[in-house]
């Protein structure tokens, strides 16, 4: 297999496309193909992110001279590089390109490029150059809201709000979307605290809702997740802007009025029965365990397993 395109070839072969041919001002590169000019187009000289599934990343903001070159002569040059890629046995191209230089975004699109995604500073691009239709995976499908039902266990007080921007106001439980790299339970804490005054720790993970062509959601899927919390302070201080109102209602009562919403008078009959059986019965624990990315570890929520289930060692 020949080796991966390198930031020098493809300086090369773009440059290569600023001139039809060899003049006074090009030399010949031992090794490269077509000509480079005297002064390279740049100084940097990386290799594509060659990934584990045999892509390759292409990012645009690592190449020097960008400014200067029009959306011609970078057709050519990812016209040129696509075919070596190819020839190489790559499965697909993701082609990060910077908000700045959209200007190249329509050439892509016109060797088959298509939208993966984007930030608030760049858009991916991707190309599928294997076998049969594409197999690359689609970008993140959901967005994450998490609210957080703080209960008081000494008074069987509950911590619900009002929201301000809604038609009806229905007494639930205050919360808003994770950030990205926020755990769940802190995204809980959090909101709360910004919500309501009120400071609480994670304890346990009650629900999920899962809801698809969401309209809040920008027409995708939507997660919902309550967590139970465990108060620290009780002097409220909502937010203006966010609530109408908030107070701490008792457990039973939320349990049965009708001014709520479904989800919010479910989970609240959960927690009821919790306190009544033991919150053992409903919650959800946490445990981090080491992913199998070196560095990296994740959460994982289920019902409690006993100590000696988690050190055993196979089934007698």
């Amino acid at each position: 297999m020949r080796p991966l395109l390198s930031w020098a070839g493809w300086r090369a072969v773009l440059a290569r496309t600023y001139s039809p041919g060899p003049s006074a001002g090009y030399r010949g590169t031992s090794g490269a193909q077509g000509y480079v000019r005297n002064t390279p187009v740049g100084t940097c000289d990386l290799q594509g992110e060659l990934d584990r599934f045999g892509g390759i990343s292409v990012r645009l903001a690592q190449l020097d001279a960008l400014d200067r070159l029009d959306a011609a002569a970078f057709q050519k040059g990812l016209q040129a590089a696509v075919q070596q890629w190819r020839s190489e046995g790559r499965t697909a191209v993701w082609l990060h390109i910077p908000i700045l230089q959209s200007r190249f975004i329509a050439p892509a699109a016109s060797l088959g490029f298509c939208f993966h995604h984007a930030e608030s500073d760049s858009s991916v691009l991707t190309l599928w150059l294997g076998e049969g239709p594409s197999r690359l995976p689609g970008y993140a499908s959901h967005q994450v809201g998490v609210a957080g039902a703080v209960f008081d266990e000494s008074t069987r007080k509950i911590l619900v709000v009002q929201d301000r921007n809604k038609l009806k106001n229905m007494w639930k439980f205050p919360g808003g979307l994770s950030e990205p790299g926020e755990d769940i339970g802190d995204t809980a804490v959090r909101e709360v605290f910004e919500e309501t005054g009120i400071k609480s720790e994670f304890r346990s993970l009650l629900s999920i809702r899962q809801q698809h062509t969401n309209p809040g959601a920008f027409g995708k899927s939507d997660m919902y997740i309550i967590c139970r919390l465990k108060p620290y302070s009780f002097t409220i201080n909502f937010c203006q802007h966010e609530c109408l109102r908030c107070e701490w209602m008792d457990l039973n009562d939320l349990a049965k009025t009708e001014n709520t919403t479904p989800i919010t008078s479910r989970v609240a009959r959960l927690l009821l029965y919790g306190y009544r059986e033991g919150f053992d019965k409903i919650d959800l624990t946490v445990e981090e365990l080491p992913a199998v990315h070196t560095g990296l570890f994740y959460k994982l929520y289920h019902k409690e397993l006993p100590d000696n289930y988690k050190t055993m060692k196979g089934i007698d």
